[in-house]
């Protein structure tokens, strides 16, 4: 559809810190904190042990160390590091330092010293033994396997999700409608597939780093790289046994975050160093333990039973999904729903019968956590690769059969929670990414010589807008001396320009250039309550928290107005950035307001304003990939990669573009290069950007998005999400391009050179 007219909305803004960014202003944690006590953590070098003893004793006489901390010294009251709204549907699993280490990298001992030197030679004098337990290393296995991960009595969940410690499992769902079995009978065509996929690292280019310190009151003020700022204040009220109303938690410029930075990875530890010791503290993450300690993608094994018939109708799916969530529990039960009820639905049109389980289970490896695409990623890879190999062993066109069985608008889709498609241009942006494409050319494979073949691949996503049912968004706009505004909010930029975003519909709604909006945010003390920015929710839920207090602000603005006329307020209306009396056609002005509102006044020039959503209407994307292969060396090479994103109303066209351009580089990542491995004792081998190969702008080709616009009625100017769907499509497109080019289906990622030289076809 076209787009309604707009002044600020549908514009590519500037973002508004982007000159700061640019000129090397100082704006990220490490360039605005003070002098602070370094921070430093002993990490366990076993999977599985228990600290039989520890000496810290030559370790706290070394000079500049101030002291060091076990886990005798942290309370014994057990919490997550999940940034989730409240009751987390993450178990309760984690101390600050725990006696029993569950994998390569978990902490042993807190050192706090004056200079990084000292804390770096306290660390070489703690003396520890260990008694070694036998680990869990294999995920496959871990479901109801002797050796227990969480032995512990006191762990425990605030959800019933079928969380159960006594059988390494974190969490189990299931969803279903129809009977999956008999409608499987009755078809033509039957594929069972398992696919595998790694727990990618977010790499972000600012690690995880935190610096706490009390304030004049003494309370414990918390400035981090962080995209949840209440959560962290929770987590932290959980983990050191304090009242929130004692913690302030801000977030400045953040480095990045993909999702790696909804998890407290490194709060904790600064905070109760200034807690124990009164003095300010600094935590920064090296390279290598965001690496081996971060929050990756969850590792998972996805199972696809698809059934259709010749005609290319798909009656039937079936997804099962085995997620490692790692040593501990965070994010693992919300991100495997994902696997299922973000890629069954986009088959709603044709399908009978489909069914969804799940479990989520406890291994001695670094715990896992919400990596952009959150579940959707990995199972789209699965079930899209499955509808790709249908297509080929059917002998239809990819394209063609995603058309004769994608969701459209209007249906409604039983595998995502009943939810009807108000919006959805997914067959317009499969036909016109089709065009962009030339798909007819490029879909036959072509021999180009010298072992080098070219060929083609697609592959089609759907994601979400916020957490249905859950996630809060909140604004303040409030109205300057000077007649310009504040906007006040809870939600975090991390680089994706929310900033930017919500001041451009705050300049709609206001009849005012976006350079009148100042934007402050994100502080526990100072702004309004939101769930912070995950889930692709800060467009769509706090975009219409925006509108709520837009309305709500014009109204007080009239009132005040009202005042200074001597009149009614019903009979002004808020027009072009002023309040207009439409009898007499008298105006007042910002500024006219602004001042009687200091001076005799009982009317508020500010509004705040709460949204949250019962439904999540999501975005849809078709991606399709050129690819050359090397048959001789096995060496992959994107050429062209071309999609069409269907967010809704782009409120800002080349921010939500730049998003979809990272997050297919992201994909690109995922599938061609990005590999994890574990030695036999379970330390990670890629734990550097020299061995944890990243996709660089040399791996990439040539990416080209466009977008179809729909129009959502529950979102802001009709808009959806963007931030999550564009990392979902490169996997399925890419591999199936693969196919196209040597006839081997690869069902893991990432697919290296060595894979694709190796590989033989299926007999």
């Amino acid at each position: 559809m076209d787009k309604p007219e707009y002044r600020s909305v549908g514009t590519s803004v500037r973002k508004k810190d982007s000159m700061q960014l640019l000129l090397g202003k100082p704006v990220y944690t490490d360039d605005i904190v003070g002098d602070a006590l370094v921070v430093k953590l002993l990490r366990s070098p076993h999977a599985n042990a228990l600290v039989a003893s520890i000496d810290t004793s030559k370790a706290k006489k070394l000079p500049g160390v101030v002291d060091v901390y076990t886990w005798e010294d942290v309370p014994n009251e057990r919490f997550s590091n999940a940034g989730q709204t409240y009751p987390e549907t993450s178990p309760y699993d984690r101390l600050i330092i725990d006696r029993h280490v569950r994998f390569v990298g978990d902490v042993v001992a807190i050192v706090a010293a004056e200079t990084e030197e000292a804390a770096e030679k306290a660390l070489r004098r703690i003396k520890v033994t260990y008694d070694v337990l036998e680990p869990v290393l294999d995920f496959r296995t871990a479901k109801d396997n002797p050796v227990l991960v969480h032995p512990e009595d006191n762990w425990h969940m605030l959800c019933d999700l079928g969380g159960d410690n006594k059988r390494n499992l974190v969490g189990t769902t299931a969803d279903a409608d129809g009977d999956v079995e008999a409608v499987l009978s009755s078809c033509d065509v039957v594929l069972d597939r398992t696919y595998h996929t790694k727990a990618f690292n977010q790499a972000m280019m600012e690690t995880f780093r935190t610096y706490t310190h009390l304030d004049r009151y003494g309370r414990l003020h918390v400035i981090s790289s962080t995209q949840i700022v209440f959560h962290v204040r929770r987590i932290l009220s959980n983990a050191l046994g304090i009242p929130k109303s004692r913690i302030r938690v801000e977030k400045p410029r953040i480095g990045g975050g993909f999702g790696a930075k909804q998890t407290a990875v490194s709060e904790v530890y600064p905070a109760f160093v200034t807690m124990k010791t009164g003095r300010p503290a600094m935590c920064t993450f090296s390279r290598k333990e965001s690496q081996t300690c971060g929050s990756p993608r969850h590792e998972m094994q996805i199972q696809v039973r698809l059934g259709a018939n010749n005609d290319g109708r798909i009656r039937a799916l079936e997804v099962t999904t085995l997620s490692n969530s790692g040593a501990y529990g965070e994010h693992g039960w919300a991100t495997v729903g994902l696997t299922g009820h973000k890629s069954i639905p986009l088959y709603t049109a044709s399908l009978e019968a489909f069914k969804f389980t799940a479990n989520v289970v406890y291994t001695n490896m670094q715990p896992s956590g919400a990596y952009r695409g959150f579940g959707a990623t990995q199972g789209q890879f699965a079930v899209e690769t499955t509808v790709n190999e249908l297509a080929e062993t059917l002998g239809i066109d990819p394209v063609k059969l995603r058309e004769q069985n994608m969701v459209r608008e209007g249906m409604a889709m039983p595998a995502y929670y009943g939810e009807v498609t108000n919006s959805c241009a997914l067959d317009r942006c499969m036909e016109h990414c089709r065009e962009m494409f030339n798909w007819e050319e490029k879909y036959p494979v072509h021999d180009m010589g010298n072992g080098k073949v070219r060929a083609a691949g697609v592959g089609m996503s759907m994601q979400g807008s916020g957490i249905s049912g859950i996630d809060v968004g909140s604004v303040t706009v409030k109205l300057n001396e000077d007649g310009t505004y504040m906007l006040l909010i809870g939600a975090a930029d991390m680089g994706t320009g929310c900033d930017t975003i919500l001041a451009q519909m705050v300049a709609e709604h206001m009849d005012c250039p976006v350079d009148s909006i100042s934007v402050f945010g994100a502080d526990t003390d100072a702004s309004p309550y939101d769930s912070g920015s995950y889930a692709s929710s800060t467009t769509y839920v706090t975009g219409m928290a925006v509108e709520k207090a837009c309305n709500q602000l014009k109204e007080n603005l009239c009132a005040i107005a009202a005042d200074i006329l001597g009149c009614q307020a019903g009979e002004l209306s808020f027009e072009d950035g002023r309040v207009l009396q439409e009898g007499t056609g008298k105006t007042v002005s910002l500024g006219e307001i602004a001042v009687k509102s200091q001076c005799s006044n009982c009317i508020s020039a500010e509004a705040s304003a709460t949204h949250s959503s019962p439904v999540s209407p999501p975005p849809f994307m078709v991606g399709m990939a050129e690819i050359e292969l090397d048959r001789e060396t096995g060496v992959v090479e994107v050429l062209n990669y071309d999609s069409v994103v269907d967010c809704g109303i782009p409120i800002n066209p080349a921010l939500a573009r730049i998003q979809a351009e990272g997050g297919i580089v992201q994909g690109i990542g995922h599938t061609l290069l990005e590999d994890v491995t574990r030695t036999p004792s379970g330390k990670i081998r890629e734990s550097s950007l020299f061995t944890y190969r990243l996709p660089t702008r040399l791996d990439t080709g040539n990416i080209w998005v466009e977008f179809e616009n729909s129009y959502e009625p529950t979102g802001p100017f009709g808009a959806k999400s963007i931030g999550e769907i564009v990392i979902n499509t490169p996997a399925p497109a890419i591999t199936h391009a693969i196919y196209r080019a040597t006839g081997v289906w690869h069902r893991e990622l990432p697919i290296l050179p060595e894979h694709i030289l190796l590989a033989k076809p299926e007999g």
